[in-house]
């Protein structure tokens, strides 16, 4: 106990990113069944993800407020609460209301988890000067993968969607408790304890512009996690188990290049965020036209390079000159608006696929990261680059 209650708010960070990377490897190796025992077509598929975003807005606008006040605590019970709400979605979602029903609640307990555990990030990265939020994004990468390969070997092996997420659900509550304990000690850096003049959240407009375009990377980056695997099941006649490695590849070199860039602070944020977005369109043609599933997931790991560092590299930029109590609420501000692409990425290509095909739909998520490359320097422009702390 005295351990937990003693770590670094990057720790901390990290901690929760694990429990919410592997949530959403196992949600995206899940969606196949999720849709088969509800019997959904593509298109309802893609209606019923909407619902995450329903849920996930309000509780994310609520969560900064709250984050500013009670601390990193909410992001462990939010990730507590998200453990339980997968189980019971896998348990009674078997038409399209109740997974409508159930994805409102996912995303309000993930949207919850998502402000609170970038918030803490985003101390930490204050005071450290390293790019904190990028490392958290690379462990929730590596979290992925590991949810989403035991994912697929679960399903694989039990055939139980409930079983998958028992055991997903117990690594994720066990994450956040650890984050409630060690959190309850926690005391943010405050504004008046710095000497250098901060923005204040009344420049909310420049926060809501950076959200605009991250909602874009966001998009990009949710459309392959999760309709990677039902492009290998419906296109290239994968097995479930290695439908699977579609997630998780993403979620692999997602994770790898997200260590390399947050590890190494020489890279110019706007290489990052111009070179990652064209990366990104070059895997998602790649996938659109991938005769085999070697292929495609070329093409999927090259848009993980790309896309993975484009929302952590703009929060971290937006949200640098921030104080602490008022950095839940700058994070919700940027987070929800982008957390918008992050839901309707999926939903974008469940209809598109219905018109075009799931290669069509493809080419659509290409569109979103040519859109990325040419607005993300306009809003990055007076950002102050990453370096040592003042």
């Amino acid at each position: 106990m005295c351990i937990v209650t003693h770590m670094r708010p990057s720790t901390l960070s990290y901690i929760a990113f694990v429990g919410f990377g592997v949530f959403w490897g196992t949600w995206g190796a899940a969606l196949p069944g999720l849709r088969d025992a509800g019997g959904l077509t593509d298109a309802q598929l893609g209606a019923a993800l909407l619902c995450v975003g329903v849920g996930a807005v309000p509780a994310m606008a609520f969560t900064g407020r709250a984050v500013d006040r009670f601390g990193p605590r909410m992001a462990g019970l939010a990730l507590v609460a998200l453990a339980l709400t997968g189980v019971v979605l896998a348990a009674f979602a078997r038409d399209v209301t109740t997974l409508a029903v159930g994805m409102l609640l996912i995303g309000a307990t993930s949207g919850s988890a998502d402000v609170a555990a970038n918030a803490l990030a985003g101390s930490a990265e204050r005071v450290t000067g390293r790019r904190v939020i990028t490392l958290a994004h690379a462990v929730f990468s590596s979290a992925v993968v590991v949810g989403s390969l035991g994912a697929g070997a679960l399903s694989a092996a039990t055939g139980s969607l409930v079983v998958t997420f028992v055991i997903a659900g117990s690594l994720i509550a066990a994450s956040g408790a650890m984050v409630f304990v060690a959190g309850t000690g926690f005391h943010p850096l405050r504004g008046e304890h710095s000497a250098e003049p901060r923005r204040r959240l009344s420049a909310a407009l420049p926060l809501l512009a950076v959200g605009v375009v991250g909602a874009l990377g966001f998009a990009s980056e949710n459309a392959h996690q999760s309709w990677g695997a039902i492009f290998l099941t419906d296109e290239l006649e994968a097995t479930p188990l290695v439908a699977s490695f579609a997630p998780a590849a993403f979620a692999a070199f997602a994770a790898a290049t997200r260590f390399g860039v947050g590890l190494w602070t020489g890279i110019p944020d706007r290489v990052i965020l111009l070179g990652g977005a064209l990366l990104g369109v070059l895997g998602a043609l790649l996938l659109a036209i991938a005769p085999t599933i070697l292929v495609a997931v070329t093409g999927l790991a090259l848009a993980a390079i790309g896309t993975s560092v484009l929302f952590p590299t703009l929060l971290s930029r937006a949200t640098r000159d921030v104080d602490d109590g008022e950095r839940g609420r700058a994070t919700s501000l940027v987070g929800t608006t982008a957390y918008l692409g992050f839901v309707l990425g999926p939903v974008y290509v469940g209809f598109l696929s219905d018109a075009l095909g799931l290669r069509g739909a493809m080419v659509g998520v290409a569109a979103l990261c040519l859109a990325f490359a040419v607005l993300a320097p306009v809003v990055t422009r007076h950002r102050r680059p990453i370096g040592p702390p003042h």
